[in-house]
């Protein structure tokens, strides 16, 4: 006679089998066919290594990584990323064919940019230090500030975007995000000297477009005024742009395809903004009465 237990099981495993063969929602994937999410941050940790030595060590090193070793890992990243995109592709169902070829392609633009992505980010740091009284140096930001860690794996994962490879972008900079509270989608596009003090709850759409000298408080929302049609806003401009020179602080929402904040312009904490902003202009929420009571409040 079986138990209830078994009844229990043995009714939820018969419902789990049919909902799989009777649906079209994938679930069951070939693990051996997806990309690795711990090998791709790993690979973000040997990038990161590359371009500032150093700093993002896994144990204490006496000294800096010589020509050698950047040599040898620079030739074990490029066919670690390689094996990923392959991957990814095949994941996506995209023509099986050529797809080695295609991901070596990939690659080499995306080794091509490794330099211009390190000056972007010396210059991300220069703009963390000069914006943040509170910051001692340009290594403090690098080692310790989440908007730099998140800035640094969103301009790694853009190039990749741009050359169409599939959920290797998204893996990226989700793990980012989970790891600093900063959610960039990899198709941003963002200028130089850009600058996310905080950084927590900040959220930037794929379609944003940021230009020269930015700064970002927390709990910014750069997004779409609505995203009801689904699918159908693929590809379709949906996100803010954001000129030179702009300052925005904690907890602004700015929403919108059509909605550009002039160059030279500040947003005020807590501001909603659904319109275009002229530049040179300062935009402030209204104060909120507050009630002051004098007193001994514990008797209330």
């Amino acid at each position: 006679m079986k138990s209830k237990t078994q009844a229990v099981l043995q009714d939820a495993l018969k419902g789990v089998l049919e909902n799989r063969h009777s649906s079209t929602a994938p679930f069951c994937i070939n693990t051996d066919e997806m990309p690795n999410q711990k090998e791709i941050v790993d690979i973000i940790l040997s990038l990161h290594r590359i371009l500032f030595p150093g700093f993002f060590e896994k144990e204490a090193q006496c000294i800096l990584l010589d020509e050698d070793d950047v040599d040898q890992l620079l030739y074990q990243t490029y066919h670690r990323l390689k094996q990923q995109i392959v991957k990814a592709f095949s994941l996506s169902k995209a023509e099986k064919d050529g797809l080695d070829a295609r991901a070596e392609e990939i690659c080499n633009v995306f080794f091509a940019e490794l330099p211009s992505i390190q000056l972007k980010l010396q210059k991300d740091a220069e703009a963390g230090f000069k914006g943040d009284p509170a910051a001692i140096s340009k290594e403090e930001v690098i080692f310790c500030y989440p908007g730099f860690y998140a800035i640094s794996v969103y301009r790694l994962a853009h190039v990749l975007y741009t050359q169409g490879v599939p959920l290797i972008p998204r893996i990226m900079t989700e793990h980012a995000h989970s790891k600093t509270g900063i959610d960039i989608n990899s198709g941003a596009v963002i200028g130089e000297n850009f600058f996310i003090d905080h950084g927590t709850g900040v959220v930037i759409g794929e379609t944003c477009v940021i230009g020269n000298n930015v700064k970002v408080y927390q709990g910014v929302t750069l997004g779409a005024l609505s995203t009801r049609g689904g699918q159908q806003l693929a590809g379709v401009r949906r996100h803010p742009t954001v000129e030179d020179n702009v300052t925005i602080y904690a907890g602004a929402t700015i929403l919108g395809g059509e909605t550009v904040i002039g160059e030279n312009s500040v947003i005020g904490g807590n501001c909603f903004i659904t319109k275009p902003i002229p530049k040179n202009t300062k935009v402030f929420a209204a104060v909120q009465e507050l009630t002051l009571k004098s007193g001994n409040i514990n008797k209330e």
